[in-house]
């Protein structure tokens, strides 16, 4: 077929696929969809979310206390009569329950619009976190789980894995020390749990507000102006420093650099009188436990059941590319100086890392013609997430359905289910929350709220998933408006829900996001590369005001020209965090008891990146170091492994929308789970060795 028939035909298929979307969203109801997953012998059960505080600590309490009838029942099991289905497939079913039940205590904490319920839901997951930590510990159940284990018994490869995955974390809670330094190990652990959701707390009630005049705000779109909450009542324009895209805003289009100052220094000082003496304990605590251990530090003990393996590998990874990387960043960092020198006629100026987004932003307006506020207008919030889901149901053979949710916890919160296109089975269910508001988490992510697994009965249980956003509301006069970035953010947390959607593991524990930490951003970074293909954006990007109008291929070439010219930057300072996260947790516990954690922090920053403004303490407000400890390395490890899965539907004959490549990519890596190694599943979607190469190319180092 001719490339321009070939494209006509698929876009075509994706505003039919779109269109189905729009049909089905009226009339189904998720009485509709449970009575047909039960057809298809699966169940479609949403989670219960408590409404009110005494709800949701009944509700855990009664989760951890069924569990614990249960678990007790199986670890009294006659030793004679044990068999898989009643000691580890049994475990996997009754934890998963508690574990549902964490996981909405996790969403309610971070997105409920009653500070109560938020706070209440933050007490109630250190109880879940610290019954976890206990389950490690229970004598009678780890004997009975161990003497099936010790029978040697023959089992299928995904049995098997189950069983050597749950030995080896018994292994790493400590039940081969003795009695008195298990539970030294124990106490640890929940003061960790306990200590980690305290960091993320104060994350997400730290606020900076910062007033200006518009005349300080000379630069700034108008649609930033306009929008809700923004203009104060005495005239001025209000700036949230804590709220993502408002900091971004600002940091790219303010004039004056003063206020861009102002707004990055609040933003660095975010949580840091609360975190700066949390974050020295976590980093204290963790070194206790991997040295109660065995291990010779936390890197090492998070890393043993990853990818990398060890700490000393995931330190290599990094600053080797820091390494590959200098020459590219040195060029990029002189030509971004070049032109505040030109802009200011000032000669010795220093580039602060406060001028860094808005000479990007200048740099790529003057170099490549890509203005990132003009570009807003191609990609209205609504057309672009229908868009989004048309390609993702092409390729995937999937169908979404809005329904009727039964509750949601905020205004504007959907819901949709996810079904096999072939067959009509459902798969899932996922829920969208995208705008921000006061007291929700402040950044994008998806989170679980029920992962699937097989149940006794034979049924399947299906997964529900969440994300939660803040993209820019829509105002008055206008549709929300995303930056070209943030259409690139949409398709990756979205990618989660597919993962998650897409699994398809009998056990819980081997699921979407079971995966190994540093590979579990692969299959959603891999779908940023299709906001950067034209063929994909004209199936749905065009001028809200004149939907004729499309974005023009040589403004696409320029948009990668532009990603490319400064990519060097983006992934130092993706390595910056990296580093800073491994420095912190590859010390001894002497080491993390003298450390100078804001010290550390800043050197590291200054050495793989642009040194921040002084004083401030950025490690404070990243919520990565309590739960992607030792983990940070992850995202350019899983970068390098996505790119090249990436390049196998490039290469394709109906590229980025290829359905044979997308389903091999279903099939392979999204609904294999952690059912095997990953690196197997990706070899196998791949069809070769994994490569580098593609990693190179994309950003640009030949």
């Amino acid at each position: 077929m001719h490339p321009s028939l070939r494209k006509l035909s698929l876009t075509l298929g994706l505003a039919l696929a779109t269109a189905a979307v729009v049909r089905a969203n009226t009339p189904a109801t998720l009485a509709d969809f449970q009575a047909l997953a039960e057809k298809s012998n699966c169940t479609l059960v949403l989670p219960h979310y408590p409404v009110t505080p005494a709800e949701l600590r009944a509700v855990a309490d009664a989760a951890m206390k069924e569990a614990d009838t249960a678990l007790d029942a199986l670890a009294a099991q006659d030793h004679a009569k044990l068999t898989f289905a009643n000691t580890f497939a049994a475990y996997d079913a009754i934890t998963a329950k508690v574990g549902e039940v964490s996981t909405v205590a996790s969403t309610v904490a971070e997105s409920s619009m009653d500070k109560a319920m938020r706070d209440t839901a933050n007490d109630v997951g250190v109880k879940l976190e610290e019954w976890g930590v206990a389950l490690d510990y229970r004598e009678p159940l780890y004997r009975t789980l161990k003497a099936y284990a010790d029978t040697k018994p023959t089992l299928d490869a995904e049995q098997q894995r189950l069983v050597d995955h749950q030995m080896r974390d018994y292994r790493r809670a400590g039940l081969s020390l003795a009695p008195a330094q298990r539970a030294e190990v124990e106490r640890l652990r929940k003061e960790l749990a306990a200590v980690s959701t305290e960091f993320a707390v104060n994350i997400n009630e730290a606020r900076a507000p910062l007033d200006f005049t518009k005349e300080e705000l000379a630069g700034v779109p108008q649609s930033f102006l306009d929008s809700p909450g923004v203009k104060q009542p005495d005239g001025r324009y209000r700036v949230m420093a804590n709220i993502t895209w408002h900091a971004q805003v600002i940091g790219e289009n303010a004039d004056n650099a003063d206020v861009r100052r102002k707004v990055l220094v609040a933003r660095f000082h975010l949580a840091q009188e609360k975190n700066g003496p949390v974050l020295k304990k976590l980093v204290v605590l963790r070194a206790d436990i991997a040295h109660l251990l065995g291990y010779s530090n936390w890197a090492d003990y998070r890393t043993e059941t990853r990818m990398a393996k060890t700490g000393a590998t995931a330190v290599k990874f990094e600053e080797d590319l820091v390494a590959g990387l200098q020459p590219k960043f040195d060029a990029e960092m002189a030509e971004l100086r070049d032109l505040k020198v030109k802009q200011t006629g000032d000669a010795q100026a220093k580039l602060e890392l406060s001028d860094i987004p808005y000479y990007t932003n200048k740099l790529k307006k003057e170099k490549f013609a890509v203005d990132a506020e003009k570009l807003r207008v191609y990609f209205p919030y609504q057309k672009t997430l229908e868009g989004m889901f048309a390609i993702y149901q092409k390729i995937f053979g999937l169908k979404f359905t809005a329904i009727a949710p039964p509750y949601v916890w905020a205004p504007g919160v959907q819901l949709y289910v996810v079904q096999d296109s072939a067959t009509g089975t459902p798969m899932g269910a996922f829920y969208l929350d995208m705008f921000p508001r006061e007291g929700k988490f402040n950044h994008f992510a998806c989170f679980t709220q029920k992962s699937g697994g097989l149940m006794a009965d034979g049924r399947y249980d299906l997964p529900v998933a969440a994300l939660l956003c803040n993209f820019p509301a829509p105002t008055a006069d206008a549709p929300s408006l995303l930056k070209h970035g943030d259409v690139e953010t949409l398709f990756h947390e979205f990618g989660h829900v597919m993962h998650h959607m897409m699994s398809r593991s009998r056990f819980v524990a081997q699921g979407s996001f079971a995966v190994p930490r540093d590979f579990v951003e692969a299959p959603s970074q891999m779908l940023e590369s299709w906001v950067w293909d034209k063929t994909v954006l004209d199936t749905f990007a065009a001028d809200y005001r004149d939907p004729s109008k499309k974005i023009p291929a040589e403004t696409i070439a320029s948009l990668i020209a532009a990603r490319q010219a400064t990519d060097g930057y983006f992934n130092r300072r993706q390595l910056a965090i990296g580093l800073l996260d491994l420095s912190l947790h590859t010390l001894t516990p002497e080491q993390a008891r003298n450390i100078d954690v804001m010290g550390l922090t800043n050197d590291v920053t200054a050495r793989v990146s642009v040194a921040p403004p002084a004083g401030t303490f950025w490690a404070a407000y990243i919520g990565h170091l309590a739960g992607y400890d030792a983990g940070y390395y992850g995202y350019l490890w899983a970068k390098v492994m996505a790119v090249d899965m990436a390049s196998v539907f490039k290469a394709a004959p109906g590229g980025f929308l290829d359905e044979t490549v997308g389903r091999r990519l279903r099939d392979e890596v999204y609904g294999k789970g952690n059912t095997r190694d990953v690196g197997d599943s990706v070899e196998a979607f791949l069809g070769r060795k994994r490569s580098m190469k593609p990693f190179l190319d994309y950003v640009g180092i030949k």
